[in-house]
Order: structure tokens, then sequence, then C-alpha cells
């Protein structure tokens, strides 16, 4: 497979954040009073990872996506998950040309450096998988021939809880693809007031342009690739994920990759926060965004909504958080 091309980093945390909060600036003239939301998505996108923003229709998932993707000078691919969709319209099709005598593969819509992956739990679970091997090895294979994706390339897919009438379970193979979820929420007050006054007869989406390019979005992702982590830091991880695998409560626990993608979200977390080391603090914040989606309860809620996103399995973390000793500095290594 090839390898993703190299990028100077940024010259100082100075420069790092300041591209950063133009990026948030943006995503916020959009998202009124989520900014947890925005740095998240943030994260993931800097550390390379795959978001999937969940809840409830008309709380602003999709407009997050767009925001983010259109905040980065990057191509942008769409698709709207319905449930006639099919596995070669987000990957491509080898379609037979006859003037040359062969196939020729057509890229889908997965060929872009972000793909905004709409409402992706009401397609069929068939479909469903079309992105597991693109959202792993970020390439496609398609008649036998493997196809690299763009580098970078970020899946932001948004969904609806399970309970919403059209929807299908995500597997846990494809959930465990995600490097974190986010839940939107409803707005506050002041938020949805704000947004009654401004969004009247205009949607900032439509006025909102990028802030950096390719280039420098490669360079701050190379940034946070550099950041430090200590064998303490990686100790405490790997102590709190495998608390999941062995606690009463939990039929799954959270897998190796998991592991990795806490860690590295972690290390674009402390970039954003002008360090080049990861502190405890950094482990601890994702640890519930990172970790929450991949865990299946012992016992099962009333509906399959309760198995994923109901409140007891943040209620596990917060306890294994509570009870994991945090490493200090004056510890021996």
């Amino acid at each position: 497979m090839n390898q993703p091309p190299t990028a100077s980093p940024p010259q100082t945390a100075d420069a790092f954040q300041g591209s950063a909060e133009r990026i948030l600036e943006r995503v916020e003239t959009v998202i009124d009073g989520k900014p947890e939301a925005a740095q998240l998505a943030l994260i993931a996108l800097l550390a390379e990872g795959h978001v999937l923003i969940e809840d409830v229709p008309g709380v602003g998932k999709t407009a997050l996506a767009r925001a983010l993707a259109a905040s980065v000078d990057c191509t942008v691919g769409r698709i709207q998950f319905t449930p006639d969709l099919l596995p070669a319209d987000i990957t491509g099709v080898s379609i037979y040309d006859a003037g040359r005598g062969e196939f020729e593969f057509k890229p889908g819509a997965v060929f872009a450096h972000i793909v905004i992956a709409d409402e992706i739990n009401r397609a069929s679970p068939k479909t469903q998988s079309a992105l597991l091997e693109a959202m792993a090895e970020r390439q496609v294979t398609s008649d036998g021939h493997t196809h690299v994706l763009p580098h970078p390339f970020t899946v932001i897919a948004t969904q609806n809880p399970l309970d919403m009438e059209g929807t299908y379970v995500l597997p846990e193979a494809q959930r465990d693809r995600f490097m974190l979820r986010i839940s939107m929420g409803y707005p506050d007050a002041d938020a949805e007031m704000k947004m009654l006054r401004q969004r009247d007869t205009t949607n900032p989406l439509d006025s909102i342009t990028s802030v950096i390019s390719r280039a420098e979005l490669e360079q701050l992702i190379s940034w946070a690739q550099h950041v430090f982590v200590s064998p303490l830091i990686e100790a405490y991880t790997v102590a709190l994920i495998r608390a999941t695998r062995e606690h009463p409560d939990l039929k799954l626990g959270a897998s190796p990759r998991a592991t990795l993608q806490l860690v590295r979200a972690a290390k674009a977390r402390a970039a954003l926060d002008g360090r080049d080391f990861v502190l405890p603090d950094d482990i601890a914040a994702l640890a519930i965004p990172v970790l929450a989606h991949r865990l299946i309860p012992a016992r099962r809620g009333t509906g399959e909504h309760d198995v994923h996103t109901g409140t007891a399995i943040d209620e596990i973390l917060r306890d294994i958080l509570r009870v994991t000793q945090v490493p200090h500095s004056g510890q021996a290594v």
C-alpha cells in the first residue's frame, strides 16, 4: 500500500494553535453553543480518525460535518445513506470501455479527503460494510485491484438514534472504526435565540470558506503525530482499556484499536492546548467519546438504543476512571 506523503510540521506550538483556532472559529459560526462538539470533531481530523455524530434529527449533526469539511481546502464527498443505496455507490464500480477493450474503474464518493456519510444507519448492513476497508486501511479493493484513497482521509458520519423509524443497527466492527462519537444535544436557550435571529433568511453554511489548505492540514497532522507520550501515560491508557475488558458489567470491552486511537486523539488534544506532551487529563477527557460507543453492557436495556448510547456505559467509564491510578511525575518509569 502506498505511504501517505510526509509534511513538515508547523514551526511552533503557537502556529499550530493559530491554524486550529481559525478552523474552530469557522465551525462555530455554523454551530452555536457547541464548542466541545466542534473541538472533538477537529481532534479526530487532526488525529486522522473518523467521527460518528449521533443524536436526534434537527440538532446540527450534518451542519457540523459540513462546516468542518468546508473549513479546510480539501475534496469533500457526501453520501446520503438510504435503504436503496448500493455498496458500489460508495466505493465505485468497474465499467467496460468498448473502445479500449478493458474495464475501467470509476471511483465512488468515498474517494475524497473528507467523506460525509449522512444518516449512515438508514442504509442496509451490506451497504454500511462497504466503508469497512476504506475506514480501516484507507483503500478500496474492486475486482481484485486495490485503489488507494487520498491523504488525509476522514469519514464524518451522522446517525439517528436506533429507536427512530427506518434505522439499522450499526455493527460493532463498524462502530469500532470510528475514533470517537459526538452527541450534539439540544442548544441552550441563548444559542437557540441567537439562531432564530441570525438564520431567519440566511444559512451560514452558504458563506463559509476554507481557512487552511490541504498542505497546511497535513502539517497540523504531522505536528500532532510528534506529540510526546511518556511510558507512564501509555501504562495509564492500557490500564483503562484493560479495565473495560475485565469489568463485570461489560460484555464487550475496548479493542486494541481503541487503545491506539485514544492515544492518537489525546496527542491532538494536547497540541490544541499548546503542549508537545500528553497529560493524564487528555486521556481522561477523551475516554468517554473514544470508548463508550465500542462497549456493550452485560445486561441489555429495553431497546437496542440502550445498548450503545445509554448513560449506563458512561457511568461505567466514569467508575473506571475514578478507580484507575493516575500517574504522576514522581513515579518511576
